[in-house]
């Protein structure tokens, strides 16, 4: 039996409670923390975690040599330390997107993993959707050539309150805007069907949300050998509507799934290829079927790797690959520049005070609210179009 701590009882946590409670037989929360403990005791009472003891600190938790998993759902600005702390006492670490706020996080996070012997996951849920899976096969098998150009729409709508919560808004503890926070889901999805880009040129800005000094929109132009990639995120947009388009040399495929093929007359004008879109679409119609979907797939891989002791899907590695794009996102928007990848170790936005004393701050925080009640979203389900995730 698996003994989980879940570190940090926000929104988010619901989401990996109710993941775990899918598999008692396999694994059991054992502890919650919670700077506001108070928080903690109502998330015990929701989902009657009656083996679970409450803890206002981690640091407390790392007196106990029973846990095996720490769950890390804290605000991103704490990622690295909490997770640093438990691998160091012996606990393997699920951590929530962002992995960091910075590239040097990141590597002292890998460093005490490979230090300590012990498994780190980052969450980076879509990939256990049969969309995303199903459009990563098909640019695998080739099926529809090379690709060409790629569009990624990370559209969030978010309130002018939304940047209310405290640790919401600054870039000392959110560590950045919808660039982080809520694009990291499709630029880890871009970068595992595309990998990182060589350059990249994005402009930032906050239309909507004086009341933050991130940026609430963000646009990006990336550079591939033989493609570009365009890349909107964006807490602006109603509907939000998100998707990725990958216009390949012979069709266009996307999640959520869409399909044309085109052939050239002797013109060069496009004429359909009804005949490869049936192939592309039973290509994916036939893909394995995931079992288990968003969190709840990732963390069962996740519960796997421990009771198997095999790798984890999700690794370390591809987290920082994430933070390596969004530190050069935004180190092109605050300097207004192309930017080369990979970032040096010398580059000012490889580190957090680099980044504190190069980002733009568009506006300066207004409040400071202890907690914003009420239920969230957690993205599209990429099954069709519109698809919001609760």
């Amino acid at each position: 039996m698996i003994q989980v701590a879940i570190i940090g009882t926000g929104g988010i946590a619901n989401a990996h409670i109710q993941a775990y409670l899918n598999f008692p037989e396999r694994c059991k929360i054992v502890a919650l923390v919670d700077i506001v403990p108070e928080k903690a005791e109502r998330m015990k009472e929701q989902y009657a975690l009656v083996d679970a003891q409450v803890y206002s600190s981690h640091q407390e938790l790392l007196k106990r040599q029973d846990i095996d998993l720490a769950d890390v759902c804290t605000p991103p600005f704490v990622h690295a330390s909490i997770s640093i702390d438990c691998l160091r006492s012996g606990m393997n670490v699920v951590c929530e997107k962002p992995m960091a706020a910075s590239l040097e996080e990141c590597d002292a996070m890998l460093r005490a993993r490979d230090e300590s012997g012990k498994k780190l996951s980052i969450i980076a849920q879509n990939r256990f959707r049969q969309p995303i899976a199903n459009l990563k096969a098909l640019l695998r098998s080739g099926i529809a050539g090379e690709v060409r150009a790629a569009q990624v729409d990370s559209f969030w709508w978010r309130g002018h309150s939304y940047y209310d919560l405290w640790w919401r808004g600054t870039w000392e503890k959110e560590g950045g805007g919808c660039t982080l926070n809520h694009a990291v889901h499709h630029i880890d999805m871009l970068l595992w069907m595309m990998g990182l880009p060589e350059s990249v040129t994005s402009v930032l800005s906050n239309v909507s949300h004086d009341n933050a000094q991130v940026e609430d929109l963000s646009m990006s132009i990336l550079r591939y050998p033989h493609s570009l990639a365009q890349l909107t995120a964006s807490v602006v947009h109603h509907g939000e509507e998100q998707r990725l388009v990958f216009q390949c040399e012979k069709a266009k495929i996307a999640a959520p799934f869409e399909c044309f093929a085109s052939v050239s007359k002797a013109n060069g004008f496009p004429e359909r290829n009804e005949e490869l879109e049936k192939q592309i679409e039973a290509f994916a119609a036939g893909q394995p079927q995931v079992k288990w979907e968003g969190h709840t797939g990732q963390l069962e891989n996740v519960l796997t790797a421990l009771e198997t002791d095999s790798p984890v899907a999700i690794t370390g590695e591809d987290g920082r690959r994430t933070i390596e794009l969004i530190c050069a996102i935004y180190k092109s928007g605050a300097e207004g520049k192309t930017v080369e990848l990979p970032l040096k170790r010398s580059d000012p936005f490889y580190t957090v005070k680099g980044i504190l004393e190069h980002a733009p701050h568009f506006y300066e925080k207004t409040t400071s609210a202890a907690s914003l009640d009420g239920e969230i979203t957690l993205g599209s389900t990429y099954k069709e179009k519109g698809a919001i995730a609760t």
